[in-house]
């Protein structure tokens, strides 16, 4: 079968859909489920991913810049769309352009966004993310002061209260249950003057997967998860680990094709630094991907792709955009002959965890790094 591309990524909206149902299915049904489809959806094509997420019945998607939710917006997304980490000064006005749920991180934001809403004459709904731990983005201050904040505005309205935990997957740390009680102090100083937001929401893949049900609470943010991925957790030796929960299946494949076969002689060296050197005569591939389409550099010498149902070792240093490989397997392969780089092919299958500790990163990362040059094809 001859590639149709130089290197292109295969979407399956059908397995994002299965893996966002799964989800649903695990948290109880009063539990709000927000998809997050920030980062183009992890890579996966956000606009694509959120229609048919929307098809699903999702009523909340979740990005990280406001470009993001302006994207989903003119591409017909009819959701709410939760803005998590941007909330400059320059730009205020077009959440209210195109109806954008602000995430407020600061008091001081919080007063801009309600004379905002007061110049407008309207009520405008907003969540108000506290820092219960990370040491990241939200509100750091005491809960009296967030109190008199929130119920001193008057055309801001707080519809939901949420966190995010640093430490989800290490069960070893007590950080998240720390953080956990930090939060619903707050809830609680809010809840006793005010009337409580209908969506509080703290969890992520692995506090859903892992079944950390006391924060659940109203909503839950899976995005790891929708694309197939949950990370493992860390626990002491003798410890029995928790329990996961939610099974799904990676979402995305990644192809390339052959630009070159060639038989080199024993002692030839391979690509920049020379830092493979061969022992005996063997057949290479030049595989048409590089690191400038996502695949790490740290991966030269030691990666490996599948050619043809069969381990097709990296040879050398990862190149910007080619990357050579062993085909001693699989010498019948010629150029235009497509390999796997994610995915599967007969008995074996590569996934971004297992590229990624070899590459010694993080698949969030692998995913994300796949280069906007690499073409999507979306498949049910």
């Amino acid at each position: 079968m001859s590639a149709p591309h130089r290197s292109w990524i295969e979407v399956s909206l059908g397995t994002i859909a299965a893996n966002f149902r799964a989800v649903r299915q695990l948290v109880n049904p009063d539990v709000e489920v927000c998809p997050v489809v920030k980062a183009d959806a992890y890579r996966h094509g956000a606009v694509e991913v959120s229609r048919r997420l929307e098809r699903e019945g999702a009523r909340w998607l979740a990005v990280s810049s406001l470009q993001e939710g302006i994207a989903l917006r003119n591409s017909g997304a009819r959701s709410r769309i939760l803005v998590m980490a941007d909330f400059l000064p320059a730009a205020r006005e077009e959440f209210f352009r195109f109806n954008l749920t602000p995430v407020i991180h600061s008091l001081d934001d919080l007063a801009a966004l309600d004379r905002l809403a007061a110049s407008k004459g309207i009520s405008f709904p907003y969540h108000l993310k506290i820092d219960s731990g990370m040491g990241r983005l939200g509100v750091l201050a005491p809960g009296e002061q967030i109190v008199d904040a929130v119920c001193g505005a008057r055309s801001a309205v707080l519809e939901g209260l949420m966190t995010h935990f640093a430490s989800a997957a290490d069960y070893i740390s007590t950080q998240t249950d720390e953080q956990i009680e930090t939060f619903e102090g707050v809830y609680a100083k809010l809840a006793a003057c005010t009337a409580p937001p209908p969506l509080v929401h703290m969890s992520s893949t692995i506090a859903v997967a892992y079944g950390r049900r006391q924060a659940w609470r109203t909503m839950v943010r899976p995005g790891h998860a929708l694309y197939g991925y949950v990370s493992p957790v860390r626990v002491r030796s003798n410890d029995t680990p928790p329990v996961k929960e939610l099974a799904v299946e990676p979402a995305l494949s990644w192809k390339a094709a052959l630009l070159l076969v060639k038989d080199v002689p024993a002692g030839a060296r391979i690509g920049y630094g020379g830092m493979y050197r061969t022992e005996t005569p063997i057949r290479i591939g030049i595989v048409a991907a590089g690191y400038a389409d996502g695949i790490p550099h740290r991966l030269s010498n030691k990666g490996r792709f599948i050619a043809d149902g069969q381990w097709a070792p990296i040879l050398g240093a990862v190149s910007m955009d080619v990357t050579t490989i062993d085909l001693s397997a699989s010498p019948h392969l010629r150029p235009g002959d497509p390999v796997t780089l994610l995915g599967s092919e007969g008995d074996l299958r590569q996934d971004a965890q297992q590229m990624a500790r070899a590459a010694g990163t993080i698949s969030y990362s692998l995913l994300c790094g796949i280069g906007a040059r690499v073409p999507r094809i979306f498949v049910d």
